[in-house]
C-alpha cells in the first residue's frame, strides 16, 4: 500500500488537520459508546442523536483551543503553558456543561435520576467534568505532539533542500571555473605577463588561481563561515577577473569592523557578483564597477552587491533575458535557510545599475 510522501503532508496542513479531527473526535465518540454499552444502559436513540452532537460541540470547542494555541506560540514557555493547562480546564468544564444541558433536554427522565437523593442541579450539570477536561487535556497534548512532529519534517525538508541547493551553487561555480573561455582568458593574461617579463605578478596570478580553485573544491557550502573569509575568496575571483578586464573592472569594498566576524552561508555573494560582471562589466565597452559592502543594521547583517550596469526594470521586476539564474538561486536558497527572517531586495543604482541588498540575522562564532 502506497503512502502518502511525508512533504505532501506537511504541505497540506489543513487538510491533514480536518483529518485528524474528525478521526479522532469519531475515535472518542466510539469509545464512549462501546463504554455505554458495556457499563450502563443505553437510552433510546442516544447513539444516533446525542452522541454525534457532542462530539460536534466537542469539535467546536478545540477549534476556540487552536486559535489560542496559536496566539501565544510565540510567547515564553510559562505563558503557553499555563495557556494549555487553563484553556484545557476551561474548555473541558463548558464541553461537560454543554452535554449536561443537552442530556437534560433530550433525556429528562435519565437527567431525573441523576438529580434524585438530594444531588445539587448545578452539579448535576458539572458531573463528570474532570473527563471532560481529561480529554481536552489529550486533545491539546496530541495538538502539540502532532504540530512539533511536522515543524521537526518540515525543518528536515528545509535543511535537505538548503543542502542540494548550496551544492548546486557550489557545481555552478566549478563549472564556471572550469569553463574553458574562463580558463583560457586566465591562462593567456598569465602568459601575455610571463612574456612581458613580469614574472613577479605572473607569478602571483598563478598563486592566486590555485588559491581560487583549491578554495572552490575544499568548500563545505553548507558551512557558516565569516565576512571577512567570504570577502577574501570572493576577492580570489575578483582577482583573477581583474586580470581579464583590466581598467574596465573597478572594486569597491566597505567590510565594517563589525560585520568582519559575522556568520554568513559560504559562496553566497560570488554568484551576485559574477551576475554583476555579466551585465554591468563584459557588455560595456567602458566596463563597470562593482560594489561589495557589509554592515550591522538594526541587529541584521546587510549585506549590498552593486554595480552601474543597465540595471533592472523594477516595474516588470525581470532581469535582462537569459539572466537572473543567480539571483534566483540565492533568493531561493536564503528563504530555505532562514526563512521569514530574511530579505532579498532588488533596487536601482543612481543614476543606473542594480543594487541587491541581503539582510540576515546576525550570528558569531562561539
Amino acid at each position: 500500500m502506497a503512502t502518502m510522501p511525508i512533504d505532501r503532508v506537511i504541505e497540506d496542513k489543513k487538510r491533514l488537520f480536518w483529518l485528524l479531527q474528525l478521526g479522532g473526535w469519531s475515535s472518542w465518540a466510539a469509545t464512549f459508546y462501546l463504554g455505554i454499552l458495556v457499563w450502563g444502559e443505553l437510552p433510546d436513540n442516544f447513539y444516533l442523536l446525542y452522541l454525534p452532537i457532542i462530539a460536534s460541540i466537542g469539535m467546536c470547542i478545540t477549534l476556540a483551543l487552536r486559535w489560542i494555541y496559536r496566539v501565544t506560540w510565540e510567547r515564553t514557555l510559562g505563558v503557553r503553558a499555563f495557556a494549555i493547562l487553563g484553556a484545557s480546564y476551561c474548555a473541558g468544564v463548558i464541553w461537560v456543561l454543554c452535554r449536561s444541558v443537552l442530556f437534560s433536554n433530550l433525556f429528562p427522565e435519565e437527567f431525573a435520576k441523576l438529580s434524585k437523593e438530594g444531588h445539587d442541579t448545578l452539579a448535576v450539570y458539572f458531573n463528570n467534568s474532570i473527563s471532560g477536561v481529561w480529554v481536552m487535556l489529550v486533545w491539546s497534548a496530541l495538538y502539540f505532539g502532532i504540530k512539533y512532529y511536522l515543524l521537526s519534517q518540515e525543518e528536515k525538508q528545509r535543511y535537505l533542500k538548503a543542502i542540494s541547493m548550496a551544492h548546486e551553487a557550489q557545481l555552478k561555480m566549478l563549472r564556471y571555473q572550469l569553463n574553458p573561455h574562463f580558463l583560457f582568458n586566465t591562462l593567456n593574461a598569465i602568459s601575455t605577463l610571463i612574456l612581458d617579463k613580469d614574472t613577479e605578478l605572473a607569478n602571483s596570478m598563478v598563486m592566486k588561481l590555485s588559491r581560487f580553485l583549491r578554495y572552490s573544491l575544499d568548500n563545505d557550502p553548507m558551512q557558516q563561515i565569516t565576512v571577512a573569509e567570504e570577502v577574501e575568496s570572493l576577492k580570489l575571483y575578483l582577482d583573477i577577473e581583474e586580470v581579464r578586464f583590466g581598467e574596465r573592472l573597478t572594486l569597491h569594498f566597505a567590510i565594517s569592523e563589525d560585520a568582519q566576524a559575522a556568520l554568513m552561508p559560504s559562496l553566497l555573494l560570488q554568484p551576485l557578483v559574477e551576475n554583476s560582471i555579466k551585465y554591468a562589466v563584459s557588455r560595456s565597452i567602458n566596463g563597470g564597477s562593482i560594489a561589495v559592502s557589509a554592515s550591522i543594521e538594526d541587529g541584521c547583517l546587510q549585506l549590498i552587491v552593486a554595480d552601474d550596469g543597465p540595471g533592472l526594470d523594477l516595474r516588470q521586476g525581470r532581469l535582462p533575458k537569459g539572466g537572473g539564474v543567480g539571483l534566483a538561486n540565492t533568493r531561493e536558497r536564503l528563504t530555505q535557510i532562514y526563512r521569514e527572517k530574511q530579505s532579498f531586495r532588488l533596487s536601482s543604482t543612481e543614476p543606473h545599475g542594480l543594487t541587491i541588498t541581503i539582510c540576515i540575522p546576525v550570528s558569531y562564532a562561539e
